[in-house]
């Protein structure tokens, strides 16, 4: 059994099931899992249809969509300061399994997934759990691999600055309900005094 597969099986055996239609059904605890530090991708849950990626910025994180239905979510790595993650909607534009960064110091970056003609691509790379590239999206190594299995040149990849949950990614993405905003502190209600009655 595929490594994705069986994680996937051991959080639907515990878990709620979610159907909407005709897709199959999908575990609450796949969408929940994607707070975790880790990721997933079941491109046997969809089999059929176009691929789309929302990368959320603030959230450090990718959701993957097959006809709608989610497929897979892992960390990433995007742009550190001064070298931004461009926000929007991209095509992949080119494919390599093996390339070599022509403007930084020929870093390897293993199945690219080209998102734009001035640098900016998808591709496996050191994940810290925060923005650290110079304007890429880092993947996992095998997640790379695997999602360079099941995308295609001309799939849609939405970048995006919310902190949607994996149910709300891709609506968020496409523009069809207001975005999430990330969170940002909140000050603390000012002590209530209550005076005893006497």
């Amino acid at each position: 059994m595929h490594v994705t597969t069986t994680i996937l099986a051991l959080m639907l055996s515990s878990t709620p099931v979610h159907t909407t239609g005709a897709e199959q059904p999908i575990a609450a605890s796949v969408r929940d899992a994607a707070a975790a530090a880790i990721g997933c991708l079941a491109p046997e849950m969809a089999t059929r249809g176009p691929v789309e990626v929302v990368v959320s910025i603030p959230q450090q994180r990718a959701y993957v969509y097959r006809s709608g239905i989610l497929i897979g979510y892992t960390t990433v790595s995007t742009g550190r300061p001064g070298h931004r993650t461009p926000t929007g909607r991209f095509e992949i534009l080119e494919k390599r399994r093996e390339h070599y960064s022509n403007l930084y110091n020929n870093a390897p970056m293993p199945f690219m997934q080209r998102l734009t003609w001035g640098g900016i691509a998808l591709h496996a790379g050191h994940i810290p759990g925060t923005p650290a590239s110079h304007g890429c999206v880092r993947l996992p190594l095998e997640f790379s691999r695997l999602l360079f299995g099941v995308t295609q040149v001309g799939a849609t990849v939405h970048i995006i600055d919310a902190s949607p949950t994996a149910d709300t990614a891709l609506a968020t993405a496409r523009g069809e309900q207001q975005p999430v905003p990330a969170p940002s502190p909140v000050a603390s209600p000012a002590p209530v005094v209550v005076a005893a009655a006497s």
